[in-house]
Parts: structure tokens; sequence; C-alpha cells
């Protein structure tokens, strides 16, 4: 029977975590170099100011250690992390699927899609379904993604060609 491992924190290690270190680069809260001291002697100081020794360039020779208050820095970087996931974009990749004797009207309302989704700045799949006899028409469907191509071609580019996969053709446009 084994004792568990102690668990890894995440983040810079702080004041008595920091081990195996006998001088340290010490840095003040106000942002001046104190310079090289005793790894004790910088916790001490620390303690004085009521504040934490934190790494925070722990692979240089010898480490950089800042004093500042670690929970009030720990709640900063959390602020950051959760500021940088609400700006991320993820890109969807939305299907438009159109049949090769499309009437013009539903043609037109199927294009104002594809211009929505990329006003939302997702990709578009565009899906050409043959059925039947269509697929001695081929040269009609791509005819039709050619067109499409066109429409679009000031607010999008071709991703992928259109090509033919079994019974349909299918091309893949991303926004500019």
């Amino acid at each position: 029977m084994r004792a568990m491992p102690a668990p890894q924190k995440d983040g810079p290690r702080a004041n008595r975590d920091i081990r195996g270190v006998r001088e340290v680069q010490l840095i003040d809260d106000t942002g001046q170099n104190r310079g090289v001291m005793g790894f004790f002697e910088a916790l001490q100081v620390a303690e004085e100011a009521g504040l934490d020794l934190v790494e925070i360039a722990p692979n240089s020779v010898p480490p950089v250690c800042k004093l500042l208050d670690y929970g009030r820095f720990r709640f900063n970087e959390q602020k950051k992390q959760a500021e940088a996931r609400k700006r991320q974009k993820t890109v969807e990749v939305k299907e438009i699927k159109l049949r090769p004797g499309i009437d013009k009207h539903d043609y037109e309302v199927k294009m104002k899609a594809v211009q929505r989704f990329f006003e939302e700045g997702d990709k578009v799949k565009v899906t050409l379904r043959f059925r039947g006899r269509e697929m001695a028409h081929q040269d009609l469907g791509l005819r039709l993604l050619e067109r499409v191509k066109a429409e679009t071609q000031e607010v999008a580019k071709v991703e992928s060609e259109p090509q033919l996969e079994g019974r349909q053709m299918i091309m893949i446009l991303a926004p500019r």
C-alpha cells in the first residue's frame, strides 16, 4: 500500500511550496528589484510586508520571486482566462442542401440563409443531392455550385472546390 502522491497545484508556487532553492531574485510589491538574497530571508521580508512570496520565473538562475497578494493574483488570472474564453468564437459549419432542379425563388431563399451564416462568421457546406436520373446531368449541378461560388465571391472564399461523393456534390465556403 502506497501513500497517495501529493496533488499537483496549477499556477506558480508560493511561500513554502517553493522548494529546492537556496537564493532568489526578489522583486518587491512596487516592482523594484531588491537583488539576489537567500530564500528564507526573502520569505521573512514577505511575511513582514504581509504579502506572499510568489515564484514568477522558476527556470531562471536564481529563480525570480515577487512579493504580492497571492489570492488577488489568482483571482485576476482567473478573470483574464474567463475574459479570453468569452471573446473566443467557435466556427460552426452550417449546411445548405440544394437539388439540381431548384426553382429561382427557392434558390434566393437559400442564398439569403448563406449570407446570414457568413455574417455570423460560420462556414457553409453546400450539398447538392442527385436523385435517380439526375446523376446523368452532373454538369447542371456543377453549374449551380459555380453560380453559388460566383454570388458569394465578395463575402466568402472557397475552402474546398465542388467534388462528387457518391450521389451528392459538396463544396465548402468560409467567410473572408
